[in-house]
């Protein structure tokens, strides 16, 4: 039993006869650019990339990375990024920070050291030390520990070496 039909020699010749439709033409698909930053949302230090964690996590351990992080919940631990820390409004962090940007909008304990800059919102509480380049600090917010900003490396070393220098004048009994 066959499955199909064989075409008689009538039905070849009616086929020959019928036009052939003409494939379509195909063009290659083009090479996929690559996407620029008004395309995605981008931070100011080329980071895109986010890892966020919503208000009903907890976790304890260490964060490492170079992308941007987003805390929203309970950490404990160590985060050490090269992107933007976020420490959302009802987070509760006990850690030692060190990120390119950190934005404190909740609760840290613990030290934080930014390459570039820290940003104290209304709602951020903080009992440690911060060091940045810049610090910026929004009425009602609250701190208890000491703060340094505003200073390159370069100018950090020469103060440890006056200060350093000094010591060795008063030591001395002069």
């Amino acid at each position: 039993m066959a499955l199909w039909k064989e075409p008689t020699q009538n039905e070849q010749s009616e086929k020959t006869d019928e036009a052939q439709p003409t494939p379509a033409a195909v063009s290659p698909i083009p090479p996929r650019r690559e996407s620029s930053p008004k395309d995605r949302q981008e931070s100011a230090y080329g980071h895109h990339q986010e890892s966020v964690f919503g208000p009903g996590v907890t976790i304890e351990g260490k964060i490492e990375g170079d992308a941007d992080v987003r805390i929203a919940g309970k950490f404990k631990g160590d985060v050490h990024i090269k992107g933007i820390l976020n420490i959302e409004k009802g987070a509760h962090l006990t850690a030692k920070i060190n990120a390119e940007t950190v934005t404190i909008g909740g609760e840290l304990e613990g030290n934080v050291v930014a390459n570039a800059e820290v940003k104290l919102l209304e709602s951020g509480q903080v009992i440690g030390d911060l060091k940045a380049k810049i610090l910026t600090v929004a009425a009602g917010s609250r701190m208890r520990g000491n703060v340094e900003f505003g200073w390159t490396d370069s100018d950090s070393a020469k103060l440890t070496s006056v200060r350093s220098q000094e010591k060795a004048k008063t030591g001395s009994g002069v």
